[in-house]
């Protein structure tokens, strides 16, 4: 099948091993029996399925030198980027390639466009652009990569191409977390050919020796190889699956309207709000919230359910996301009044909070608000701990009662749940009164959760110093109070 005259380097894709074939031979050594179907009670929404198994390979090399339909090269808007996928594919199609480049006129962030492949074995080059990440840009930068995808594969079954070798898009200069991406590549590909499965006879995934080993793991959560694979691999599926086609799913963006505006001739007036609300479509884009007027109005008089305040709750704490997310909070972030470090002696996240780093008088709290949210909604879908540093703080640093409620009343849910330490650290009197009557009065459940720590040391029977950045003038204040314990423990560089 090589063409003629290629280079004896170009690696036919039908020579390659597929995804089930180790997995089968290792199958027939060990003699496991597969799992029967009727014992499966809860199937996963990446199933079994032998066809679309067979279309998959993972190859370690250089996406160039496949011997396929088309090959994808990852690169920036103008086509002209040096990364080492780029360089590769240029290196081996020749000089032709960017004469054909310049007159594309560059390709947005997303897209997909097709040349020729030259000198390549390929017969064609889907050239893409992959976002730069940054994480308050998150959800723009997954649907962005989505698109990608998405674009290169559909543009595979306009031409009616057999094969397509992939490259890994979000290229290392562009700094998309790998595994984040690779969630995203696998199921869009899954998607698509459980959709058009039958217009494609082979999809490979080309990957470093790096990237091997992410792909490695996480192909069986969406490629499983047996009924039994399936179901070893449920339990590691992320929260956010995408929608039919693997797109990124933003729960902030989907529109309420309803699938069928009128009612039956027979739905009688008593009938209210209920009838309507049950011809009303279950997915995404036909949920009707009602009368929100009505439903602020029941608040007050304290007649709404609790389910219906819960509702309302994540409803607004929604909105206070898609905003976090919109911002611009770079101001906030340069206080570095809240930051992420290690883990606790049980394994749980690590978040700190440094008192003297917030201007109270000089900075927009709502921002900061936006900016605890935007930091801190990963972070609360699984056990953390907070570490207040109250060191050295004063008037000018002291977050009013007021806005601590807000906060507390603001945020979601997990936020309450998943918090399982508070530590106070360097306490003064005058703090711990504050505190007391805060939680006492106001959010009484995070009264026991409270914990005062006067010096380093005691913070660190909770927390290795290793695991925690620490500012450098509270290491000088705990060595003068407290005595040079763990005083000579280097500070993050960047605090």
């Amino acid at each position: 099948m090589d063409p003629l005259g290629a280079p004896s380097q170009f690696v036919d894709v039908d020579s390659l091993p597929g995804w089930t074939d180790a997995y089968e031979a290792k199958q027939l050594d060990s003699h496991q029996n597969p799992v029967e179907k009727a014992q499966v009670d809860v199937r996963s929404p990446f199933p079994y399925r032998k066809d679309i198994n067979a279309k998959i390979i993972l190859w370690k090399g250089d996406v160039a030198l496949l011997n396929c339909t088309a090959i994808v090269n990852t690169s920036n808007e103008s086509l002209t980027d040096k990364n080492p996928v780029s360089e590769s594919i240029f290196m081996h199609a020749g000089p032709d390639l960017r004469d054909e480049l310049q007159k594309l006129k560059g390709c947005r962030t997303g897209e997909a466009k097709l040349t020729k492949g030259f000198n390549l074995a390929a017969r064609f080059i889907i050239h893409t652009v992959g976002p730069k990440y940054k994480s308050r840009y998150r959800t723009a930068a997954e649907s962005s990569l989505y698109s990608c995808y998405r674009n290169v594969l559909q543009l595979a079954k306009e031409q009616a191409m057999c094969s397509v070798g992939f490259c890994v898009i979000n290229s290392v200069k562009r700094c998309y977390p790998l595994e984040d991406a690779t969630h995203i590549a696998l199921r869009t590909v899954r998607r698509f050919l459980e959709i058009h499965g039958e217009t494609l006879e082979k999809v490979v995934f080309a990957v470093s020796e790096l990237e091997e080993a992410t792909y490695q793991k996480l192909l069986p959560l969406y490629f499983p190889r047996s009924l039994e694979e399936e179901i070893q691999s449920l339990p590691y599926l992320p929260a956010d699956i995408g929608n039919a086609e693997g797109e990124p799913v933003v729960p902030e963006r989907q529109i309420r309207i309803t699938e069928k505006p009128g009612v039956p001739d027979d739905a009688s007036d008593e009938e209210g709000l209920e009838a309507d609300l049950s011809f009303i479509g279950s997915h995404a884009f036909a949920r009707m919230e009602g009368d929100v007027d009505k439903q602020r109005r029941l608040i007050l008089q304290g007649q709404l359910s609790e389910a219906a305040l819960q509702k309302q709750h994540q409803r607004n704490y929604n909105r206070w996301l898609c905003q976090a997310r919109a911002e611009d909070l770079s101001d906030i972030a340069s206080l570095k009044a809240l930051y992420q470090t290690g883990v606790d002696n049980c394994g749980r996240t690590v978040m700190v909070v440094v008192g003297r780093n917030i201007p109270v008088t000089l900075i927009d709290m709502e921002k900061a608000l936006l900016y605890f949210i935007h930091v801190m909604d990963h972070i609360a879908v699984k056990e953390y701990v907070l570490v207040y540093f109250h060191t050295l703080t004063n008037d000018y640093n002291q977050l009013d009662s007021n806005f601590l409620k807000k906060l507390y009343d603001v945020v979601d849910a997990k936020y309450k749940r998943n918090l399982k330490a508070l530590y106070f650290v360097h306490p003064t009197f005058r703090s711990k009164v504050s505190a007391w009557f805060f939680t006492t009065f106001t959010v009484s459940g995070l009264k026991d959760k409270i914990h005062y720590v006067e010096s380093l040391q005691q913070l660190f029977t909770a927390i290795p110093p290793e695991q925690i950045d620490l500012p450098p003038f509270v290491l000088e204040y705990d060595a003068r109070e407290n005595g040079p314990y763990y005083s000579s423990y280097p500070p993050s560089p960047d605090l």
